[in-house]
């Protein structure tokens, strides 16, 4: 076994304690997740170039220098060197350990880990529930099609204005009265059966057996971005309760993630330019009936952080659409307490408050879309909050406009830097009659520190940038660190196939892992070999190509022949050095031929 660092030691015997992770089912999870996602929730990331970049989190900077790239799924700090992957962000940064680092990325995913002596099937499992979702769907839209019971279902639609298209295009469905529909379809063995509980189609009876989760109701399937089903929705015919009943929380589907709608407005839209959040179903298809097809509806939960991040990714611009009434104030005041972190330079959040009993729904068939989609009915979220705050001011007296500024401030410390920070520092200076310059020092007293840590400045972790001179090995391995692949299509010549070297062996390693895993990135290469006593040098390696003179950069186009050229000097000098030693091999046996010659000639003597 390899001599580990202290610390590492440590993280590997946590690994093995709480029953080891899969090394396969790290692999998977790194080609899953977006570092910009992980990064993005912590600090604030701004477009440059192919990159993203912001001040570094590890040490004080007053212009960014911290770049991190989707591509390689790598972070690099010009200043203080600090680097890695997903996974040593949220180490370095939110001070996880490993497995809690990678249970953070494997819920973000929608994954259960699994861990050997125990659920070894972990990701094979997800897999089945995915597709089990998908044969659900296609089952209940079958049943509207069909089933002798769904007329009564169509007529409900066509009451509410849901022609066939829209309802092909929502893949709506029709669960028919009965208690086992679902389960004669699909359940047809008991593994199929506990696979349908765990996808929350099915219910367990307390008596023993199973019982369908939907009956009698109209069924809005639920894809992920991705455009994997992973949940439902459900609506009575009659005004039985609960009139919508969701999927449960299953290990693909998380209500406070997800959006109804979502998958179906990125498919008519690549580029998005704003969204209409709604709060159920029925205003999403009515919405889409009236040619706005840019809506989506949290799943009877409130606004969560994830919902925007996962909005976010999609559009710049989002109008939440609430009741008008006090509920809706106040579902709108958590929305905006929730949104600030996340409002940087860029993006944009608006209100459209509907009239007292109206909904989108109700609101678009009876107003059109027209001014449904009327800029000038939107509020700006920065405008509601000053609004709001303002009130129950009297602008006239001094404490009531210091009692403003306190209250104002302490929301704006949550704003990321950037322009409407500064915008509104100096709304609130007019309205309270206070120097901006006085307000800004107010500001960094609120200011909070990192999330679940004091003000204190993090410590940059340890394996900060160390320049090291690359040979030809490691400058190949670099070439695939940031590239890797370039390997698919290059194979390792034969003549140094059966080299016994470090360097060249671990080459060849990595060259094989890059040929079964094609979609790798530099960080699933780094988590890989994470604790191993490759670790240190892989990761010198990867944020060296940010540390070339700026004459070795090399273009796109000629990386993968760069490599290749790699490939045939390490060639060349091996051949070289065989020869080297087979020369000094022949000349070391000459001479002792020579030398025992004259002992020869000497005992003749």
């Amino acid at each position: 076994m390899c001599h580990v660092p202290g610390a590492r030691a440590m993280i590997i015997l946590v690994r093995i304690m709480a029953g080891r992770i899969p090394q396969q089912f790290i692999d998977d999870l790194l080609t899953r997740i977006d570092i910009i996602d992980v990064v993005d929730g912590y600090v604030p990331l701004r477009k440059a170039g192919r990159n993203h970049q912001a001040r570094c989190p590890f040490h004080d900077e007053k212009t960014p220098s911290f770049t991190v790239s989707q591509e390689k799924q790598f972070y690099h700090c010009f200043g203080c060197g600090a680097h890695g992957t997903a996974v040593s962000f949220l180490m370095d940064y939110a001070g996880m350990d490993f497995v809690e680092a990678i249970e953070e990325l494997a819920a973000r995913a929608g994954l259960e880990v699994p861990r050997e002596g125990g659920n070894t099937h972990g990701d094979k499992g997800i897999t089945e529930l995915y597709e089990l979702m998908e044969m659900v769907v296609r089952y209940y839209c079958r049943q509207l099609r069909e089933h002798p019971d769904a007329a009564r279902a169509i007529e409900y639609l066509k009451s509410r204005g849901i022609d066939g298209q829209l309802a092909a295009e929502f893949e709506l469905g029709y669960a028919p009265p009965g208690w086992e529909n679902l389960i004669s379809a699909l359940g047809g063995s008991s593994a199929a059966l506990l696979r349908l509980a765990k996808t929350g189609m099915v219910i367990t009876r307390d008596n023993g057996g199973y019982y369908d989760r939907f009956r009698e109701r109209i069924i809005f399937p639920i894809r992920d971005l991705r455009g994997r089903a992973i949940g439902v929705g459900g609506r009575v015919l009659d005004d039985s309760t609960p009139k919508y009943l969701n999927s449960p929380e299953t290990p693909i589907f998380h209500k406070g993630h997800e959006l109804y709608g979502l998958y179906q407005a990125r498919r008519n839209n690549r580029e998005l330019q704003q969204l209409f959040v709604v709060e159920g179903y029925m205003d999403v298809l009515a919405l889409a009936q009236h040619g706005i097809h840019n809506a989506a509806a949290t799943l009877g939960t409130a606004v969560t952080q994830e919902h925007l991040q996962q909005l976010f990714k999609v559009t710049p611009r989002l109008v939440f659409c609430f009741d008008g009434d006090v509920a809706g104030r106040k579902a709108a005041w958590r929305a905006l307490e929730i949104s600030l972190p996340l409002l940087r330079d860029g993006r944009q959040i608006h209100y459209l408050f509907m009239p007292t009993g109206e909904d989108p729904d109700s609101f678009i068939r009876q107003h059109g879309r027209e001014k449904f989609t009327d800029p000038g009915t939107q509020v700006p979220l920065s405008d509601y909050l000053l609004d709001s705050l303002k009130q129950q001011t009297d602008l006239n007296d001094r404490e009531h406009r210091a009692l403003l500024a306190e209250k104002t401030l302490t929301y704006l410390a949550k704003l990321p830097t950037g322009a409407l920070l500064e915008l509104l520092l100096n709304d609130l200076a007019d309205l309270c009659r206070i120097n901006v310059d006085s307000l800004r020092h107010l500001l960094k007293e609120k200011k909070p520190g990192l999330p679940g840590k004091s003000k204190r400045q993090v410590k940059p972790p340890a394996h900060a940038q160390k320049r090291h001179n690359t040979g030809l090995v490691s400058k190949a391995i670099r070439l695939l660190l940031h590239n890797p692949g370039i390997a698919l299509d290059v194979r390792m010549p034969g003549t140094i196939q059966n080299i016994d070297d470090r360097g060249i062996n671990f080459l060849r390693e990595l060259m094989e892992f890059i040929s079964t895993h094609p979609d790798t990135t530099c960080a699933g290469i780094l988590e890989h070999w994470r604790g191993s006593r490759y670790e240190e040098r892989l990761h010198d390696l990867a944020a060296m190509e940010n540390l070339l003179a700026e004459g070795e950069l090399i273009e796109e186009k000629d990386i993968q022949q760069e490599f290749v050229d790699y490939i045939s000097k390490i060639e060349r000098s091996f051949t070289r050095k065989q020869r080297e030693i087979q020369s000094r091999n022949i000349s070391n046996l000459d001479e002792l031929r020579r030398l025992h010659g004259k002992g020869q000639d000497s005992q003749k003597d």
